[in-house]
Formats: structure tokens, sequence, C-alpha cells
């Protein structure tokens, strides 16, 4: 995150937006808006516009009020997926969502109130698709938005999969350590038993004598 900091500038006293969906204009360092919500629309528009697809990514909160007053926007295919152990040579592999992408836009919250554009990088490293003129997404965008929850819940359902047989081995130890302490519990019983009934028969010989 120290590097997006030291890139955050002040606005150049450009006007704001007003048209948050105007998908020709491309972003620019100091590009002003009137809230968080219109910079994610406009930024929205402008990648259906050049063929890519946003996706909402770090974000920082006001130490005074709690409040997001930072929030950087990017390409769906920023980053990288996290490598696995394969499982199986049998099992379909998944599709590459993640490429390592750095455009982006990062906008920060002025104590005018308004949205600025800190940093913009413009430049994709991989192919973009032109999406229909209306802006609206069509197949392309469904099916990668299918495509990245498809990806999530099987990372999801394999996460629970691995907690219920974590869960099922430490309920496993878990008797075991009840059996165990039971056991124990037993036998210093049958010794106490013992030894009180040892007393017993002591204390009863000490008294015979004095009777007779």
């Amino acid at each position: 995150m120290s590097k997006d900091e030291d890139v955050i500038e002040a606005s150049n006293g450009k006007d704001a937006v007003t048209s948050e969906g105007n998908s020709d204009m491309e972003p620019y360092v100091g590009m002003e808006f009137e809230s968080e919500e219109a910079a994610k629309v406009f930024y929205d528009a402008y990648a259906t516009h050049l063929g890519f697809i946003m996706r909402v990514d770090a974000f920082r909160r006001s130490m005074r009020d709690g409040k997001v007053v930072w929030r950087r926007l990017v390409c769906n295919k920023e980053g990288f997926r996290k490598t696995r152990p394969k499982r199986s040579e049998n099992r379909k592999p998944r599709a590459i969502t993640r490429e390592g992408c750095k455009a982006m836009i990062v906008v920060k919250k002025e104590k005018s109130g308004k949205w600025i554009v800190t940093r913009f990088v413009k430049e994709h490293n991989h192919p973009l698709v032109v999406t229909p003129a209306n802006g609206r997404r069509t197949v392309f965008y469904l099916k990668h938005q299918c495509d990245e929850k498809d990806v999530k819940i099987r990372e999801l359902m394999a996460e629970l999969q691995r907690e219920r047989k974590r869960s099922a081995a430490y309920q496993e130890q878990l008797d075991m350590v009840l059996r165990e302490m039971e056991e124990h519990s037993n036998h210093l019983s049958r010794n106490i038993d013992g030894i009180v009934q040892s007393v017993k028969e002591i204390e009863s010989k000490r008294v015979a004598p004095s009777n007779s």
C-alpha cells in the first residue's frame, strides 16, 4: 500500500465529472467525482466501453470515523490465482481469470468531499474484448462473472470439506481424551476405595483388642 501512498496527489482544480456513466472519457489524474459510487459507475462504464471488467479492490478507512476515504478499482484480471497442489489429473483445469494486469484507477476523498483520481494505469497485459455499443454486459460479461463465481464456489466448497475433516479429527481426539480421563478417574476411584477399605480394616483391628 505504500506505493499507492507515494502517488497520491491533490486535486488540480479541474471540474468535477457530471456525467457519471460517460464511457467515452478516459480517466486522468485529478479527475473529480461527487462520490465514491460515482467513480465506480464511471470506471465501470469506461471498462465496458474499452473491453474489460472492473473489480472493486482495496480500500482504506478514516482513523477518525471509520468511513472509506481511499479506493482502488482494478481490472478483473489483476493479480494471480494462488497455486494449489493438484489432487487429480482427471479434473478439468480451471479457466485462467487472473493474469497480473496492472490497469487501475485510485480515488481519494478530499476534505471538500470530492473524490479525486490520484493514480491511473491505462495499459492492460491481455487482449480486450469490446462489448456492444449500448454499454450493457452481455455474454462476455456473464461468462466471466460465472467463471469467477464458479471458481469461488469450488474454492469455498473445498475449504468447507477441509474444515469438516479437521473438525472430525478434532472430535476424535477429544473423544479419546475424554475416554482416557474417564478411565483414569475410575482407576483413581478404585484406588481410593481400596485405601478407605484398608484404613477401615486397620482401625477395626486396633479397636478389637480393647473390647476383649
